[in-house]
């Protein structure tokens, strides 16, 4: 952890202040995102029923949108899926629309099965990016809650864990992915840049990534990244003679010569607490437990509510400039 050896002393350190600079526009964005045409677009309601299929089979009613708009209503305002289909009924209603509303059990199902278009991932700039890379942990209600609920005895908790891609930039979340509890998170890495088209300029991740094979799927993404990822304390060079030396071994050797807080201000590693803040963002917006049962529908749960957060940001984004200290 950054700083850690200032624990016992950090109430001395004066805590940096910050002020937004586009409070207006802010608080409008903040008010927007509440605004039920935010998440039920004309566009969606324009493409309720679905394309009509030249194969045999059974016709689906509801287009993917449709799914997807009631899903995306469910995740923003926390709700069931039975409260979900009442939500939407009432909203089609009130605009007299004479649309199907789908019940919660095509819900259920459909969720398992949706995957997000590609008209849904955030834009890229023309440059290349900074990516951020981190790992967090999302409850599911399995038998160890329901055990120490009823009869108060513990067991060993299920939880998923949610892997986030996010641009510095922005704040915009360009790659997730969902897996177990046991997958580690440096195999994760290519399936996260896999998501992302653009070119990337730098990936910063902390030092759970540090590894070959971590900077080994960057590379081969693209080859000119510039990788910041601190290496452990007991980490030594390689011993190949046959090159020059690579960014873990250029890292090794700074951190020896200057030390590890001048190596995290030289590399600008403090910007890897920006993908700490989309996690806290998730969290406190999306929530800290899936509701779906099945892994699928978890994966499209997770999917879902990067989309939320990514269009909430879109239209609320502060501008925070650093305040001067008054001189004593």
């Amino acid at each position: 952890m950054p700083f850690k050896h200032n624990a016992a002393r950090r109430h001395r350190i004066r805590k940096m202040k910050f002020k937004v600079t586009n409070w207006r526009e802010y608080e409008a964005g903040l008010r927007r995102r509440g605004s039920l045409t935010l998440w039920v677009t004309s566009e969606a309601l324009a493409g309720w029923h679905a394309p009509r299929r030249r194969i045999r089979g059974g016709q689906r009613r509801y287009s993917d949108l449709a799914i997807e708009t009631a899903l995306t209503l469910a995740c923003v305002f926390s709700l069931p899926l039975r409260q979900t289909e009442g939500f939407i009924g009432s909203i089609l209603d009130l605009l007299g629309l004479q649309l199907p509303v789908p019940d919660h059990t095509t819900l259920s199902r459909r969720a398992q099965k949706w995957e997000r278009p590609a008209g849904r991932l955030p834009s890229m700039p023309d440059g290349p990016i900074h990516v951020l890379i981190d790992s967090t942990g999302l409850k599911i209600y399995g038998a160890g809650q329901w055990l120490e609920a009823r009869h108060g005895t513990r067991s060993r908790r299920n939880w998923r864990k949610l892997h986030l891609a996010v641009n510095a930039g922005n704040g915009d979340i360009v790659a997730e992915t969902l897996t177990d509890q046991n997958t580690d998170d440096p195999a994760q890495v290519e399936p996260l840049l896999n998501q992302i088209d653009g070119e990337i300029g730098q990936v910063t991740a902390d030092g759970a990534y540090d590894g070959r094979p971590t900077y080994r799927a960057v590379l081969e993404h693209s080859a000119t990244a510039n990788i910041v990822i601190p290496p452990r304390s007991a980490a030594v060079e390689s011993n190949s003679d046959t090159g020059p030396p690579d960014q873990r071994d250029k890292h090794i050797a700074a951190i020896a010569k200057h030390g590890r807080l001048k190596w995290q201000v030289t590399t600008g590693y403090g910007k890897r607490s920006l993908v700490k803040t989309a996690i806290g963002r998730y969290k406190g917006l999306i929530g800290r437990r899936l509701r779906a049962r099945s892994f699928p529908a978890q994966q499209t749960e997770v999917a879902i509510g990067c989309i939320v957060l990514n269009r909430m940001l879109a239209c609320a984004r502060p501008n925070s400039a650093r305040c001067q200290e008054k001189q004593a």
